[in-house]
């Protein structure tokens, strides 16, 4: 439902933005690599896009919330699937990913190149 005076774009993008790690800004605001959405040709809201390692760490908090534990804490099965739903989402992509997610699952880089090497 949407609170008295927020433009019913924002209630539809608000959950994805959460989801991203995105920031909501006045269209005013938007700098040249902020998306400006428009309602009815008019200009609402904008959003800036985090930085790629940024959202890694989004995703990776956003995975601890899902399995009501911190990630290193799961089982290696658990952490198996983990690494591949994050190759999924593009996570190795990052600069230093691999080091980050190792780091967030409790285990070596080595371990997160075998897990990767196992779901291939």
């Amino acid at each position: 439902m949407t609170e008295p005076g927020e433009h019913p774009l924002l209630a539809a993008v608000k959950p994805l933005v959460d989801a991203m790690g995105a920031e909501i800004l006045g269209p005013d605001q938007a700098g040249a690599d902020d998306v400006v959405l428009a309602w009815e040709g008019e200009d609402v809201l904008a959003v800036r896009l985090p930085q790629l390692s940024d959202s890694l760490d989004h995703i990776l908090a956003a995975m601890e919330r899902r399995h009501g534990v911190p990630l290193s804490e799961l089982d290696r099965r658990a952490k198996q699937s983990v690494v591949r739903t994050l190759e999924a989402r593009g996570a190795f992509s990052v600069r230093h990913g691999v080091e980050t997610v190792a780091g967030a699952l409790g285990v070596s880089r080595f371990t997160v190149y075998n897990y990767l090497n196992r779901s291939e």
